[in-house]
């Protein structure tokens, strides 16, 4: 039910696609010599308008997809004002200790919204055995589209504010005086990939959408189940989860903000996404 929910949606940006393509071919079949360029330039805006208003009428709870901007709007609580993090993101009632914010949106449906912005997904970080013995693995790391992850709230006043994900976290104490001389690492990068979870046992009907299970949406650390990652394999063993929060510019604990996902544009310009199965 959820895997024909998803690929019904991304049927749906193949048609819509495929008809604008149509009309498009039309337009242009009909132009004739004496046609001004800005009448063709109209022709092309009502075009694009028809498809984002296409991809804007769908509707997911806890969701707001923007064409234009090519940004998936996510409603997010922030559930953790200090301490360690191992997410960005989970679900309500899942491992909001170890998460900047919660939300109640299905990650599935995330999943969706990104697809029809164009977006690809990968997948998780994973091992493989190199032999039948299973005494040797290898790991293979998480691939998937670029996303760049902010947050934005209101003030008091009315005022809309966004930030990029970075300025909420900061390196822990230990890690920050081991990583002086690197300063590189001192920054939290703001884009994930869109590996995209995993589907469970294809013995169960319907296939579960694992990371609805876990509760793991945006991870830092590596699970093999998030919905976006970062590049690379994150763990206690390469120091990669040495981050806190930074409390400086982060909104009160129990704040409605926005989590903002939003697709690089050269992807975001494909003619359709893809699903694994």
């Amino acid at each position: 039910m959820l895997l024909r929910k998803i690929r019904l949606i991304v049927g749906m940006r193949r048609c819509l696609t495929a008809t604008l393509l149509g009309v498009s071919l039309a337009a242009q079949e009909t132009t004739t010599l004496g046609t001004s360029n800005s009448a063709s330039s109209a022709k092309k805006d009502v075009v694009r308008n028809a498809g984002q208003d296409a991809i804007q009428s769908v509707k997911m709870p806890g969701i707001e997809i923007h064409p234009v901007e090519r940004t998936v709007d996510v409603d997010a609580e922030v559930c953790l004002d200090e301490g360690a993090l191992e997410l960005i993101a989970c679900t309500k009632d899942s491992k909001e200790h170890e998460s900047i914010v919660v939300i109640q949106a299905r990650p599935s449906h995330i999943h969706a919204a990104l697809l029809l912005l164009g977006a690809r997904n990968g997948q998780p970080a994973m091992r493989q055995p190199l032999d039948e013995a299973m005494t040797r693995w290898e790991d293979i790391p998480p691939k998937g589209d670029p996303v760049h992850i902010s947050l934005a709230w209101k003030q008091e006043d009315g005022t809309p504010v966004e930030r990029p994900l970075s300025d909420f976290l900061m390196r822990s104490e230990e890690e920050e005086a081991a990583d002086e001389a690197n300063k590189d690492k001192q920054k939290f990068p703001d884009t994930f990939l869109f590996a995209g979870s995993r589907l469970g046992d294809e013995s169960e009907t319907p296939r579960k959408y694992l990371a609805e299970l876990s509760g793991n949406v945006i991870s830092i650390s590596t699970f093999g189940d998030e919905l976006l990652c970062l590049p690379e394999i994150h763990g206690h063993e390469n120091q990669a989860l040495a981050w806190k929060i930074d409390p400086t510019h982060l909104p009160k604990k129990h704040t409605k903000v926005q989590l903002r996902l939003r697709v690089k544009k050269n992807h975001a310009d494909r003619s359709s996404g893809s699903y694994r199965d």
